[in-house]
């Protein structure tokens, strides 16, 4: 039972990848075996309890912030989950083995997730209440941030406090999100390229069955690739 955030790194280096909490129901494995309304008694654990050691909710941030090595993003079952820089070769190779204009021309994204990610392909990081160019597209905005994160286009680097007409602070910080490869290094990119979907499916799929080996098929192949 992981206990804090000291002992939750090593682990997530270890395994690679894992849901960021949830994500049990699926049969497979998260480093975080409990939602923080089922938090055994003995846990230390403090879900929404605002210590960066304790609380799994900042974790995250804190990931973002101290480390380069670690993405997080909506990318498993349409869960937020981690993948660390060893591994994201693999899922980029199993998810994406055309560009991100071949996937469009070929119908594969939605008209939405292309004008959001032309924005962030312009603009750079920007948070996610200025992706809603509307207020009628709030609910295209959030299936194409969906989209576009299980693809792995985009993810999540950083928050950004919002700010009222007036300068005031308000509200909760919003995501701020940029492209997969302004993330990433160009070598990230270039070892996916040389891994065909196959072999990137192999490997995950050992990795799983080295975590679980009770991991269901049909469940693993999902995760690898995100439908």
């Amino acid at each position: 039972m992981i206990q804090s955030y000291s002992e939750f790194l090593p682990a997530l280096l270890q395994a690679g990848f894992s849901f960021a909490y949830g994500g049990n129901d699926q049969g497979l494995f998260s480093l975080l075996k409990y939602d923080w309304t089922n938090e055994p008694p003995e846990s230390a654990l403090k879900w929404f309890g605002d210590d960066p050691a304790l609380d799994p909710c900042l974790w995250r941030m804190r990931l973002l912030s101290e480390r380069d090595d670690i993405s997080y993003a909506k990318v498993f079952f349409k869960k937020a989950g981690y993948i660390t820089k060893e591994w994201v070769p693999y899922f980029l190779a199993a998810r994406r083995p055309k560009s991100f204009d071949e996937a469009y021309a070929d119908g594969l994204i939605t008209h939405y997730a292309k004008t959001v990610y032309d924005h962030l392909r312009e603009h750079g990081p920007t948070p996610a209440d200025r992706l809603k160019f509307s207020k009628e597209d709030k609910k295209k905005y959030e299936r194409a941030a969906e989209e576009l994160q299980m693809g792995l286009y985009i993810t999540l680097c950083g928050q950004d406090q919002k700010i009222s007409s007036k300068g005031e602070e308000y509200g909760w910080a919003s995501n701020v999100f940029c492209t997969t490869e302004e993330f990433w290094q160009e070598d990230v990119f270039t070892q996916a390229a040389a891994i065909s979907p196959e072999d990137a499916e192999e490997k995950i799929t050992q990795q799983i069955l080295s975590i679980n080996p009770d991991s269901p098929p049909k469940k693993m192949r999902k995760f690898i690739y995100g439908k």
